[in-house]
């Protein structure tokens, strides 16, 4: 949005978060001249540091006032312009923003507002229900290899609105595209799609906050909507068949490009010549996606394709993304693996989790957590190849089912279930193929607090000398 259009305007941003979800747009709109209004169900105290850092911008030369502990209709009515976090639950009838929608008043998100700030740049959107993540930082790393300018952002590395002068007018931005944010581009009056989009794959996810995998299905859709099909890199029909045919049943086969215009980027790929520094054929799917829509990138900019030498080595020294499948020590003297994939949140990425590790039989796996909706029965079914099941959470009981499956409830009586059982070679594993709302702030909390356990004496764990504080962040 151009600033002078926002000068002096009243906006109300919905949804800080614990983890300052909503900083990047409140700093960008208070620096356009905006009066700017936070609103979040979540206190002073249970924001905590995002708390004082709003403070410190109150105090400032912008105009910035709090409205924290409850949202109030009145403060969306009022507004000329309403920026809402994504993942609010039920968007579509929740009374604030209808309360806005009867007023008249425009609706959008971070993610559009960051869209809108940077014109002339393209696009890249990445989704899929599991390996968006790790597809996108691929992508990114490989553009970054291959000297293409480029920046990272959406539902992955912060927002963009905080670092809008460092990305490079020629940029290509690759955008994580979560369902909840597409959902909402979905819905905006102004067509937007990307330049290239890139699907990972589509199994049913987050049907607690979607009306069903139709609606699901239908946001995910987005991705090649808005003012024109985008091209669309994907191997989705190919490598997930069953899924495919699920997902066309409620929204058709979008995914499918009439023109085939960048098929032949997956054809010149060879997934076994793919060299990862990281564990598991999942991943190396990934990359050969991240390379295929390098290759379609020089395919739109008129470039020379990169041989594939030069291609392949783009991301040989990539590492991985923090809590997924990353190693957070090992105990000397007992040799034992502790992996972090805190961030899988659907049961398939747990059973790939799994199978990436090699033997079973040496996998402790931690699994379970906020209940999405999703089938779960192939994480409990896992249990008698596994050395241990563990399940915590909400999800906890559905995911014990097998009588060798330990029911802990928490992460810490997990490890306090798990230690006695470990021998010299065993992995721990938590994959917990659950969201992380009903114990912890976030996936990134959850893995941390793992790998603190997962370097603590037996002691420490059970006399919760970590001082872990389980509580939630839904605003």
């Amino acid at each position: 949005m151009a600033a002078p259009s926002l000068a002096n305007r009243r906006v109300t941003v919905m949804g800080i978060g614990r983890f300052g979800g909503g900083l990047g747009a409140i700093e960008h709109l208070l620096g356009l001249g905006a009066r700017v209004l936070a609103t979040d169900r979540l206190d002073a105290e249970s924001l905590g540091e995002t708390h004082d850092r709003l403070q410190r911008l109150a105090a400032g030369e912008g105009h910035l006032e709090l409205r924290l502990g409850e949202h109030e209709p009145r403060d969306f009515r009022g507004a000329d312009l309403v920026v809402a976090n994504p993942a609010i639950p039920a968007p579509w009838n929740h009374p604030c923003l209808q309360a806005a929608r009867d007023a008249g008043v425009p609706i959008t998100t971070e993610i559009r507002i960051a869209i809108d700030a940077l014109p002339g740049r393209r696009f890249v959107g990445v989704t899929g229900s599991v390996g968006k993540s790790s597809t996108a930082a691929m992508l990114h790393h490989g553009l970054e290899r291959m000297g293409i300018p480029t920046a990272l952002g959406g539902n992955i590395g912060g927002s963009l609105l905080g670092q809008l002068d460092r990305v490079p007018s020629d940029a290509w931005v690759v955008l994580e595209l979560s369902s909840f944010m597409l959902h909402w581009l979905a819905e905006d009056a102004r067509p937007w799609s990307p330049d290239l989009a890139v699907l990972t794959t589509i199994r049913p996810n987050h049907l607690d906050w979607h009306l069903d995998l139709d609606h699901y299905v239908r946001s995910k859709a987005a991705i090649v909507g808005g003012d024109g099909r985008a091209p669309l890199v994907t191997a989705f029909e190919a490598e997930d068949p069953d899924a495919a045919r699920e997902a066309a049943k409620v929204g058709g086969p979008w995914w499918r490009d009439p023109a085939d215009r960048f098929a032949p980027t997956l054809a010149e790929i060879d997934p076994d010549a793919i060299d990862l520094a990281i564990p598991g054929e999942h991943q190396r799917r990934n990359a050969r996606l991240a390379l295929a829509a390098i290759l379609a990138i020089h395919a739109i900019d008129g470039r020379a394709a990169p041989g594939q030498a030069r291609l392949l080595e783009s991301l040989a020294d990539f590492r991985g993304l923090p809590h997924r499948l990353a190693d957070v020590g090992e105990r000397s003297k007992t040799a034992i693996r502790y992996i972090d994939d805190s961030k899988s949140t659907t049961p398939e990425a747990t059973c790939l989790a799994v199978d990436s590790l090699g033997d079973r039989s040496r996998v402790h796996l931690i699994a379970g957590g906020h209940d999405k909706g999703a089938d779960l029965d192939s994480i409990a079914a896992l249990t008698p190849s596994l050395a241990g099941l563990y399940a915590i959470g909400t999800t906890a009981t559905r995911l014990a089912q097998h009588p060798d499956a330990i029911l802990s409830g928490t992460l810490q009586q997990a490890f306090a279930d798990l230690r006695p059982r470990l021998r010299d070679g065993d992995i721990v594993l938590l994959s917990p193929g659950c969201a992380s709302w009903d114990q912890f702030r976030d996936y990134r909390e959850r893995g941390e607090i793992f790998a603190r356990f997962a370097g603590a004496s037996s002691a420490d764990v059970e006399d919760s000398s970590l001082d872990v504080d389980a509580t939630t962040d839904q605003s």
